[in-house]
């Protein structure tokens, strides 16, 4: 079944809001077999019932995002009704939902508000958990004189948006869209470029009938998503798995920084870190995953020269003699970030983000990232990243991530093996 996007709102346009709707939807309709074929964003403007009827006509399914809201722009609702010939009857249920929520809340009543109650004859309301504008399923050709396709209409803020179609929105699509055809698997890989990725596996994952191969590529991080039948899905899994097998961190929506709470978890592990250069997004990044107050102990942001030693006792001669990015430097930043948080692991970072401070011998990119352990020797390694200063620090934070998930696996696996050979 056809399916499309519309999201209306002129915000959207000017570049004042990011849409959030096309990737939340598609990742929704995907297991029920449907593919966003056409998205188009309009302004709140007359746009919204030109587009309409141009889209009815060339889909199935048509979902409508934005403009149910109260105040004068927020006109979709009225064209949706126009265009499909509908009358508008207010809803007496909803309109005094809309009260009682006003007054709950202490927020005084306006004419406006009223609007959010009109609903287009025939349409099924759908309720609005987080907000005050519901949303609307109007099933195809709901006007036998007006041929349409199944139309949701939903708010346009994510938080009453994305709720609301799990609620609602997908049992009736599972009621109306066909059991699906394809499956579709992803892979995400870290410390590989895009292109090194697409020579170990492009052509031949693309030599299987009926694969669909696609590439997404984000600073330390690309993407590998492949749509199929079942079993030429598991011949491409066979192929991508031994082509790329330890870089693979994660086959399903989780970041790097989920993969290493979990490991770190499982192996009743800890961690700290120690970070110059990214300034403290190694921590975020971890911090913002649940559970991570079990295994991550502290995080120290020693910026600047005198923080590394009032922080974490660096001796400034050592700064001194080989600069704060340096091998050493970042040895020692690792090796007292362990010790002073008592961890298992400690990773360090310091490097020059730019776009001044660099050299002939460091030139700006230049980052070095040390990873401390209690049963093994250090590991420093040296990376070069010219980029933008906010892509340098995600590409250092990706980096010195995948080290520490790398190194766990390692261990794990030694461990294992030793307890195989004692037994």
């Amino acid at each position: 079944m056809r399916a499309a996007l519309i999201n209306t709102g002129t915000e959207l346009l000017l570049g004042d809001v990011q849409d959030a709707h096309l990737a939340f939807i598609a990742r929704e309709i995907f297991p029920l077999g449907l593919r966003i074929e056409e998205r188009r964003t309009v302004p709140d403007t007359d746009a919204i019932r030109r587009t309409l009827a141009e889209l009815l006509p060339r889909c199935e399914i048509l979902f409508v995002t934005g403009g149910l809201g109260p105040t004068g722009d927020d006109i979709t609702r009225e064209m949706v009704a126009d265009v499909l010939g509908l009358e508008l009857r207010q809803d007496p249920e909803l309109l005094s939902s809309l009260r009682q929520r006003l007054q709950l809340r202490g927020i005084k009543w306006a004419a406006g508000i009223a609007r959010q109650a009109d609903v287009p004859a025939g349409a099924q309301v759908l309720s609005n958990e987080n907000g005050s504008a519901p949303g609307l399923y109007l099933k195809a050709n709901i006007n036998p004189r007006t041929p349409s396709p199944h139309l949701f209409v939903l708010p346009g803020p994510p938080r009453e948006l994305q709720p609301m179609f799990r609620k609602f929105v997908t049992p009736i699509l599972r009621s109306i869209v066909p059991s699906p055809a394809l499956e579709k698997r992803i892979y995400k890989i870290a410390g590989i470029g895009e292109s090194v990725v697409e020579e170990a596996i492009g052509e031949k994952v693309l030599a299987i009938p009926g694969i669909e191969l696609g590439y997404c590529a984000r600073p330390g991080e690309v993407e590998v998503r492949i749509l199929g039948e079942a079993q030429a899905i598991e011949q491409a899994d066979g192929i991508v798995r031994s082509a790329l097998g330890p870089s693979i961190f994660s086959t399903s929506e989780e970041t790097l920084e989920e993969v290493v709470v979990k490991l770190l978890t499982n192996y009743n592990q800890t961690f700290a870190s120690a970070e110059s250069c990214t300034g403290g997004l190694i921590a975020n990044r971890i911090t913002n995953v649940p559970g991570a107050s079990r295994v991550f102990v502290a995080g120290y942001v020693c910026y600047a020269n005198q923080a590394k030693t009032d922080m974490l006792n660096i001796d400034p001669k050592l700064i001194e003699t080989h600069g704060a990015v340096s091998e050493p430097v970042a040895r020692a930043l690792a090796e007292d970030a362990r010790a002073c948080a008592r961890s298992d692991y400690a990773l360090s970072t310091t490097g020059i983000a730019g776009p001044t401070g660099g050299s002939p011998e460091k030139p700006v990119g230049t980052v070095y990232i040390a990873l401390a352990s209690a049963d093994s020797d250090m590991i420093v390694k040296k990376f070069f990243f010219p980029t933008d200063r906010e892509t340098f620090k995600q590409l250092a934070a990706q980096t010195a991530l995948d080290l520490l998930r790398r190194k766990i696996l390692k261990s794990a696996a030694r461990h294992s093996e030793r307890s195989r050979v004692t037994s």
